[in-house]
């Protein structure tokens, strides 16, 4: 065996020996910087991580922020306590509040103590608790005592005492008086819905929307109303009126426009104006700012102080200018008297003369009217309130009782809705159904008659004067006709009889008995008699008999040289 001298020298120990020892210090070092650690990890909180998953699920609530978490389901508590600047977000919804509990297996939360949402940079409700059921997706929030909770969405604020906000359908809605207000108006209600999405919001029960803008006077009472904020478009579903300076709607259905105030207005609407007047219809245009409004389908237009109407299928009346139009079986009516009268023309058209304050009315072609003491027609009427004359134009007649008055123009003043004079200053011819084919008959140039309470009382006649006349006997019959020609004439009346009369400066003319009279001298030359074509009763004014649109056709001058048949 050969000899190692190095094998057993002391200064130097063995390799497996050091070894050893220099695991075993490691191992040592290992066991102090693990129980160090282990102490450490005790004494400092763990900061969640919150997973990287995609955070807009379909109606998944997540907790994203919370100064402390606890729970303890050893004594029944199925909810995650949070404390401290707690955050969740469902979808692009974030809600903020000072403690929460979360139940994260439904989806649920209560949230308390500044209650706070908002979506982006435009919607924002404020609350002090809310109740998210996540299985709903509802949100129910609350104010405390003598707050409100608001929701905030740009320009438009929602104040309630609580708010339900429908996160899977983004509406929200109050049952307890809430109040909705944007740049335009105010509304106010017992029970309300808002949609920031589409902007649309319902009004339910004692709504009242009121103009916030210092240039209006608007206000609204129904119980039913859509809304739009975007458009400030109020649609009406159920009777509302709409008061204004400028005076009263009263409508069912329609639209109402806040920022222009132009209403399209349907199912039988009524515009009250300051001034009295009243326009309806099936459906009406009315644009307030311009004081126009437009009536389609059995119009009514009222002057309450000229005592007045106008209808029609179709018309317009603009307040400003004072003015009106109505055509489509139009009708005008008169009621200042116990007798109305009715009077119809194609179109009929009132307005103030250009430069003038003088009220025009005009009606034509076809004029028909009808009062239970007077009747006429003629081609065109015109109305002029400043001198209170009715002008009666191309082929006019008028009737009174058995009597017939016609000529080339009638002129007639009205007093108070009585006719207080007449002229007929371009021919004129009067005649009275007798009996059977007798007629008293009169002629002249020119004609003018005054009355009293409705009734002749005097007649002067001019130029190329001629009658045929049946003095009634004593025993109310007539034996005699009388044909007497002159140039002036002047009569009296009582109680529309003759009463006395006058002739100068010549008279000629002659007396026969009936017996021996020919039929050629019972009338003058121009006499016709237009029964057939006069109104008997108001809605006759609207029938026009081909009589009358024959005599329309006529020349104006032809009615000079008829020569005389009855």
């Amino acid at each position: 065996m050969s000899h190692n001298p190095k094998k057993n020298h002391p200064g130097h120990a063995p390799w497996g020996i050091m070894l050893c020892l220099l695991a075993f210090a490691i191992l040592s070092l290992s066991g102090k910087m693990a129980t160090a650690n282990s102490q450490q990890a005790e004494q400092t909180p763990i900061v969640p991580t919150i997973p990287g998953v995609d955070r807009h699920q379909k109606g998944k609530v997540f907790l994203e922020h919370a100064d402390r978490l606890w729970t303890d389901h050893t004594i029944g508590i199925d909810y995650q306590v949070l404390i401290g600047n707690v955050q969740f977000r469902k979808d692009d919804m974030f809600m903020y509040c000072d403690s929460a509990h979360f139940y994260d297996k439904s989806n649920s939360l209560d949230a308390f103590g500044n209650v706070r949402m908002e979506q982006g940079d435009t919607l924002f409700v404020y609350a002090d608790t809310l109740n998210y059921d996540g299985v709903k997706e509802l949100a129910i929030l609350y104010a405390d005592a003598g707050k409100k909770v608001r929701l905030i969405n740009r320009d438009v604020q929602l104040e309630t005492d609580v708010f339900n906000y429908d996160l899977g359908i983004d509406l929200g809605y109050y049952e307890v008086w809430g109040v909705l207000t944007d740049k335009q108006n105010r509304l106010e209600s017992w029970q309300g819905e808002y949609s920031p999405t589409t902007k649309d919001a319902n009004f339910y029960l004692d709504v009242r929307l009121t103009s916030i803008t210092s240039s209006d006077t608007l206000k609204m009472f129904t119980d039913t109303l859509s809304y739009n904020t975007a458009t400030h478009i109020a649609e009406l579903v159920c009777p509302t009126e709409i008061i204004n300076r400028d005076g009263t709607i009263f409508s069912s259905n329609g639209l109402y426009n806040t920022d222009n105030n132009i209403a399209n207005l349907y199912d039988r609407s009524l515009v009250v104006t300051h001034q009295g007047n009243t326009l309806t219809g099936d459906t009406l245009f009315y644009d307030r700012r311009n004081g126009y409004g437009e009536a389609f389908g059995n119009m009514i237009l009222t002057d309450s102080t000229r005592q007045t109407a106008l209808e029609g299928n179709y018309g317009f009346y603009n307040e400003f200018t004072d003015s009106a139009f109505v055509t489509g079986r139009a009708r005008a009516l008169e009621y200042s008297r116990q007798d109305t009268l009715y009077l119809h023309g194609d179109t009929i058209r009132s307005f103030i003369a250009a430069g003038d304050t003088t009220h025009i009315m005009i009606a034509n072609p076809r004029v028909r009217f009808y009062r239970n003491d007077i009747q006429g027609v003629c081609d065109s009427l015109t109305f002029t309130e400043k001198d209170s004359i009715l002008y009666m134009n191309r082929h006019p007649i008028v009737w009174s009782g058995s009597r017939q008055i016609f000529g080339n123009i009638i002129m007639v003043h009205m007093n108070d809705s009585t006719v207080d004079w007449a002229d007929l200053p371009d021919f004129g011819f009067m005649a009275e159904h007798i009996d059977e084919e007798f007629y008293n008959q009169l002629s002249g140039k020119e004609m003018h008659a005054t009355f009293e309470n409705g009734e002749i009382n005097h007649l002067d006649v001019k130029g190329n004067v001629q009658i045929i006349m049946l003095p009634e006997e004593s025993d109310s019959t007539f034996n005699k006709i009388f044909n007497i020609e002159s140039s002036f004439l002047s009569a009296n009346f009582a109680k529309r009889t003759l009463k006395d009369m006058i002739m100068w400066p010549e008279t000629s003319g002659n007396g026969t008995p009936l017996y021996l009279a020919k039929k050629s001298i019972y009338y003058l030359p121009q006499f016709r008699w237009y029964d057939k074509i006069r109104p008997k009763y108001p809605d006759d004014i609207f029938i026009v008999p081909q009589e009358m649109i024959d005599l329309f056709n006529q020349p104006e001058t032809s009615i000079r040289s008829r020569n005389g048949n009855p």
